[in-house]
């Protein structure tokens, strides 16, 4: 058998007017019909990716790789399109005489690893059809993978059928995110960690924490206790209350209706404390300030509140202005109303490191649960 290969080798060397084979080709041909094996570099290269499928150490270097927004919040996508090093995709995004929403891509995402930046926050419904709007389009211009980043995931709160004939709008969302062509999910702080399950494909479910954390460290507040405004929230309130290695309390009140609230007493040593109120939203600040009132007749020396999401609905602004509050701190999952920025008392964290650092962690395959270690 070698000297049949030798000879076929002589032929191919020496006939005139044909290109010469590489010998390595011919090889791994003869090997294939069992009788030459393939050399080491004939395996390494069949079996390595090829240099299309490779990654680019830089984002802004990754061709593959594209970030959209809509226009629930443009200012937290620049920062986070910032912070990784890239542009923002081009669009073009308008609205008919009716307010049907009109969207077109200005570039080609085929075969393109996309994220698409929108919080469904007010108008909800308005943001979310855009979102589902920008999902199909990147769906039929052939998008090898969409991951629908949306910091604040509206409905939320409906999360369960608690009463008779009511619907699980939690559900439905999650099924219009996956039917639009959603390939992947990455969220802040939902309201019910178990959202997740509504879900057929993967979630990544990124927690404000670290970012409020820090923040709260340096302040350094004295004889601080951490507070969960309700028994929902002590999970958040507990981790939160490790962190600044603070003990926890707990206020206990009773719903009586859609955003009512009435609180009834607290659960914990406040008296003399500096109190930290954890939360994942304020809407309309209703359950906020009367926990505020309920840690001051405990005895609390000061309070301060902070939330991932500051929805800020209706009159939550004028309640946080008049309360007792030090301090509020949200983060800008949702942009901060006119009035909001007004506030001196209301304090923004930005968020777009962290979703920068997941969005990058998530195009590369590598872990997410890594930031909050």
């Amino acid at each position: 058998m070698e000297t049949e290969t030798a000879a076929v080798m002589e032929m191919v060397e020496t006939t005139p007017g044909q290109p010469a084979l590489d010998k390595t080709s011919l090889e791994r041909s003869e090997g294939g019909k069992g009788g030459v094996d393939e050399t080491p570099k004939a395996k390494d290269a069949r079996t390595s990716p090829s240099p299309e499928r490779k990654k680019a150490p830089k984002l802004s270097e990754d061709k593959r790789f594209k970030l959209f927004c809509g226009t629930a919040n443009p200012r937290l996508a620049e920062e986070v399109a910032r912070h990784i090093g890239v542009t923002l995709g081009q669009t073009t995004l308008q609205r008919f005489a009716d307010g049907e929403v009109y969207f077109k891509l200005l570039e080609n995402v085929r075969g393109v690893d996309v994220f698409v930046v929108q919080p469904t926050c007010y108008p909800v419904d308005q943001h979310l059809v855009e979102l589902l709007i920008m999902i199909d389009a990147l769906k039929r211009a052939s998008a090898s993978r969409i991951t629908a980043v949306v910091p604040y995931y509206g409905y939320a709160r409906q999360d369960r059928k608690d009463r008779p004939r009511v619907p699980i709008s939690a559900k439905l969302i999650a099924d219009l995110l996956t039917t639009a062509g959603a390939n992947r999910a990455l969220f802040v702080d939902l309201h019910a960690a178990q959202i997740q399950g509504f879900f057929d494909i993967p979630v990544d479910h990124l927690f404000a924490s670290p970012v409020l954390v820090s923040y709260f460290r340096e302040l350094n507040l004295p004889n601080l206790t951490v507070v969960s405004p309700d028994a929902g929230g002590v999970e958040r309130a507990r981790f939160f209350a490790q962190k600044m290695e603070a003990p926890l309390a707990i206020v206990d009140k009773r719903r009586t209706d859609i955003n009512v609230a009435e609180v009834m007493h607290v659960v914990g040593d406040v008296e003399g404390r500096t109190c930290l109120i954890i939360d994942d939203m304020i809407d309309t600040a209703g359950t906020l300030v009367k926990t505020v009132d309920a840690l001051y007749a405990n005895g609390a020396a000061s309070v301060y509140a902070c939330a991932s999401h500051a929805v800020l609905s209706g009159p939550a602004i004028d309640r946080i202005a008049a309360s007792r509050l030090e301090q509020v701190v949200v983060t800008d999952t949702i942009p901060l109303r006119e009035a909001g920025q007004k506030l001196e008392k209301i304090k923004v964290l930005s968020i777009a490191g962290l979703l920068g650092a997941a969005i990058a962690n998530i195009h590369m395959e590598t872990s997410v649960s890594t930031l909050f270690s």
